[in-house]
């Protein structure tokens, strides 16, 4: 019964929320790292909803390398219970990339066919959206909680979170006990939970040979050919980390060779200078600093063999963490609730990408990222289906109760 009035409640925001996601979208809330202006006036909307809605809130600002600021926000509601869920959730977006394929403006949401287009409604408009009206209905119904109901929506997510989880770690606001749920990855049914995340490593090759006239190639190194034979040797690692795991899809770990920089103006030049970078998503099972000492030792090789000169540097580390226990107090948690409110059954996954999730696994705090969500992340034409929205923010509130 007391969760039908809950749902009922849920049901009557769906305008607001469609208003307050038209709202966000409106507030560019971009990294300076990637020309934007940071999130701080996004938070200060959100920062006058929340109070006027009757969440108490704390503001968590840092200044950035670009003297900018970078907002994080604090939201509760009243509640006896000692032990504190946290549904998180990131305010900062990814720029729109080429404009000119979008059929809209990217920061003017709009609705067509049951759905909210804009850039973030996805990544991650969603999850701020049906956490605040979750706990929101929980609030104005007074319903008595088990569980404390907290959200934190945080800067800097999609940069490295060194002004958002990262810092807010540092401010100690989370205590041990407390549980996250971080709606920042889903599927379409919404029957998958994440508890696992690989381990990422970027690597950049720069290889530097000697550039002559192609009709001489005797006379120079050619760094392109090189680059090629080395991306193939490197095709081992497939073979040498190829524990499978099922939890995860793909089941294996990955090691593609990805980016690579402009070298040559024209066909008649041998290049002297080729730099290109490879994606490894390594199943926790793995310490990276082996995957690195492979690359570096069969660049060593290779460099020796042509008397080219070739550099390993590691671009990007991020060591995997510990999965979430498939039983653990906040799975159970969840699946039951998902279960009960969407009535399906979810499965625990593992993925390649990585999230928040993984700074409060190293803590050995209880973190599970789940949503109902297409796969539209950082795509033109980026959308949230309104539905989804408001049925997650009805397995948020089942959560407390």
């Amino acid at each position: 019964m007391q969760f039908e009035r809950l749902s009922k409640e849920v049901e009557s925001y769906k305008g607001e929320m469609v208003e307050l996601m038209k709202d966000m979208v409106a507030i560019p809330s971009i990294s300076p790292v990637s020309g934007g202006e940071g999130e701080a006036k996004r938070a200060d909307m959100l920062e006058s909803f929340l109070k006027k809605s009757g969440f108490s809130v704390r503001r968590y600002d840092y200044i950035d390398s670009f003297k900018k600021k970078r907002s994080n926000l604090i939201a509760t509601i009243p509640s006896k219970a000692k032990q504190r869920i946290w549904l998180l959730s990131h305010i900062d977006t990814v720029s729109e990339g080429d404009r000119s394929l979008w059929s809209h403006d990217p920061f003017d949401a709009y609705v067509k066919d049951g759905k909210i287009f804009g850039r973030g409604t996805s990544d991650n408009g969603q999850g701020v959206v049906s956490s605040i009206f979750a706990l929101k209905a929980l609030k104005e119904l007074g319903v008595e909680t088990k569980y404390a109901p907290a959200i934190a929506l945080v800067a800097d997510e999609e940069v490295g979170s060194e002004y958002g989880v990262k810092a807010l770690l540092k401010e100690k606001i989370f205590s041990k006990g407390d549980m996250f749920v971080v709606p920042d990855w889903g599927n379409e049914k919404g029957d998958a939970i994440e508890v696992a995340e690989k381990g990422i490593l970027w690597l950049k090759f720069t290889v530097v040979g000697k550039q002559v006239h192609a009709s001489t190639p005797q006379k120079g190194i050619n760094a392109f050919r090189i680059s090629a034979e080395l991306v193939q040797r490197l095709n081992r690692l497939y073979k040498l980390f190829g524990k499978k795991d099922r939890l995860f899809d793909p089941s294996f770990s990955t090691f593609e060779p990805t980016k690579h920089e402009k070298n040559v103006e024209s066909v008649n030049i041998i290049p002297g200078k080729e730099v290109f970078y490879m994606d490894c998503r390594v199943l926790p099972d793995y310490n990276l600093a082996k995957v690195i000492k492979f690359a570096k030792n069969e660049a060593a090789r290779l460099a020796k063999e042509s008397n080219a000169q070739i550099s390993v540097e590691v671009y990007n580390i991020e060591e995997p963490a510990k999965p979430t226990g498939k039983n653990s107090q906040l799975v159970k948690l969840l699946s039951s609730s998902i279960e009960n409110v969407k009535g399906i059954k979810p499965k625990l996954v593992g993925i390649g990408g990585g999230t928040v999730a993984k700074y409060f696994r190293e803590k050995g705090m209880d973190c599970a990222v789940w949503a109902t969500l297409p796969d539209n992340a950082h795509q033109p034409n980026e959308y949230a289906v309104i539905d989804d929205m408001v049925g997650d923010s009805k397995v948020f509130a089942y959560l407390y109760i």
